[in-house]
Protein backbone atom coordinates (compact mmCIF):
# COMPACT_ATOMS: atom_id res chain seq x y z
CA UNK A 1 0.00 0.00 0.00
CA UNK A 2 1.01 3.65 -0.06
CA UNK A 3 1.85 3.57 3.61
CA UNK A 4 -1.56 4.66 4.86
CA UNK A 5 -3.96 2.32 6.59
CA UNK A 6 -7.25 0.84 5.35
CA UNK A 7 -10.22 1.49 7.03
CA UNK A 8 -13.20 -0.79 6.33
CA UNK A 9 -16.33 0.23 7.48
CA UNK A 10 -18.35 -2.85 8.02
CA UNK A 11 -22.38 -2.36 8.19
CA UNK A 12 -24.09 -2.01 11.41
CA UNK A 13 -25.14 -5.70 12.86
CA UNK A 14 -29.07 -6.32 12.28
CA UNK A 15 -31.18 -6.36 15.65
CA UNK A 16 -33.16 -9.27 16.04
CA UNK A 17 -36.64 -9.06 16.13
CA UNK A 18 -39.40 -12.13 17.60
CA UNK A 19 -41.48 -13.38 14.56
CA UNK A 20 -45.16 -12.49 15.49
CA UNK A 21 -45.97 -16.35 17.05
CA UNK A 22 -43.53 -15.56 19.40
CA UNK A 23 -44.50 -12.75 21.26
CA UNK A 24 -45.22 -13.58 24.86
CA UNK A 25 -48.17 -11.64 26.97
CA UNK A 26 -46.55 -11.68 30.17
CA UNK A 27 -42.97 -9.94 28.24
CA UNK A 28 -45.11 -7.41 26.81
CA UNK A 29 -46.64 -6.36 29.75
CA UNK A 30 -43.03 -6.71 31.65
CA UNK A 31 -41.91 -4.38 28.80
CA UNK A 32 -44.60 -1.79 29.03
CA UNK A 33 -44.90 -1.58 33.16
CA UNK A 34 -41.82 0.16 32.99
CA UNK A 35 -42.32 4.37 33.01
CA UNK A 36 -39.74 4.75 30.37
CA UNK A 37 -40.45 2.17 28.07
CA UNK A 38 -44.26 3.12 28.05
CA UNK A 39 -43.05 7.23 27.06
CA UNK A 40 -41.20 5.30 24.43
CA UNK A 41 -44.36 3.32 23.23
CA UNK A 42 -46.55 6.60 23.40
CA UNK A 43 -44.47 8.42 20.98
CA UNK A 44 -44.18 5.85 18.89
CA UNK A 45 -47.46 5.05 18.72
CA UNK A 46 -47.80 8.95 17.25
CA UNK A 47 -44.71 9.34 14.68
CA UNK A 48 -43.77 6.93 11.66
CA UNK A 49 -40.29 6.43 13.10
CA UNK A 50 -37.47 7.76 15.67
CA UNK A 51 -34.22 7.92 16.32
CA UNK A 52 -33.03 6.56 19.76
CA UNK A 53 -31.88 10.14 20.51
CA UNK A 54 -35.07 11.53 19.65
CA UNK A 55 -36.30 9.28 22.45
CA UNK A 56 -33.69 9.30 25.05
CA UNK A 57 -34.82 12.10 27.03
CA UNK A 58 -31.59 12.89 28.24
CA UNK A 59 -30.92 9.15 29.90
CA UNK A 60 -27.47 7.20 29.77
CA UNK A 61 -27.19 5.63 26.58
CA UNK A 62 -26.61 2.48 28.48
CA UNK A 63 -29.83 2.29 30.39
CA UNK A 64 -31.52 3.69 27.02
CA UNK A 65 -30.05 0.58 24.88
CA UNK A 66 -31.41 -2.11 27.96
CA UNK A 67 -34.72 -0.55 27.34
CA UNK A 68 -34.68 -0.05 23.48
CA UNK A 69 -33.63 -4.64 23.80
CA UNK A 70 -36.18 -4.90 26.31
CA UNK A 71 -39.26 -3.46 24.29
CA UNK A 72 -37.83 -5.48 21.14
CA UNK A 73 -37.36 -8.69 22.90
CA UNK A 74 -40.85 -8.16 23.60
CA UNK A 75 -41.72 -7.61 20.01
CA UNK A 76 -43.43 -4.11 20.29
CA UNK A 77 -40.30 -2.14 18.84
CA UNK A 78 -38.62 -2.36 15.32
CA UNK A 79 -35.07 -0.97 15.07
CA UNK A 80 -33.07 -0.92 12.28
CA UNK A 81 -29.44 0.87 11.36
CA UNK A 82 -29.95 3.77 8.92
CA UNK A 83 -26.14 5.04 8.13
CA UNK A 84 -25.41 5.44 11.61
CA UNK A 85 -28.33 6.04 13.20
CA UNK A 86 -30.72 3.74 14.85
CA UNK A 87 -34.62 4.30 13.69
CA UNK A 88 -37.15 2.95 15.93
CA UNK A 89 -40.67 2.45 14.67
CA UNK A 90 -43.65 0.88 16.83
CA UNK A 91 -44.95 -2.54 15.92
CA UNK A 92 -48.36 -2.28 15.95
CA UNK A 93 -49.78 -3.69 13.16
CA UNK A 94 -47.78 -7.19 14.55
CA UNK A 95 -48.96 -6.25 18.21
CA UNK A 96 -52.56 -6.04 17.14
CA UNK A 97 -52.48 -9.65 15.01
CA UNK A 98 -51.31 -11.27 17.94
CA UNK A 99 -53.03 -9.45 20.70
CA UNK A 100 -55.98 -7.56 19.00
CA UNK A 101 -57.02 -4.41 21.24
CA UNK A 102 -54.20 -4.83 24.07
CA UNK A 103 -52.10 -1.49 22.57
CA UNK A 104 -55.08 0.54 22.04
CA UNK A 105 -56.39 -0.60 25.79
CA UNK A 106 -52.87 0.66 27.59
CA UNK A 107 -52.30 3.77 24.74
CA UNK A 108 -55.74 5.03 25.49
CA UNK A 109 -55.20 5.05 29.32
CA UNK A 110 -53.59 8.17 31.07
CA UNK A 111 -52.08 7.79 34.23
CA UNK A 112 -53.97 10.65 36.73
CA UNK A 113 -52.61 13.37 38.26
CA UNK A 114 -53.94 12.34 41.50
CA UNK A 115 -51.81 9.40 41.90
Amino acid sequence: MNGKSACIILPMRPFKHPAVNDFVLERVLYALSDPVRLEIVRHLAGVPEASCGELDGGRPKSSMSHHFRVLRDAGLVMTQGVGTTHMNSLRRSDMDARFPGLLDAILSHRVSASL
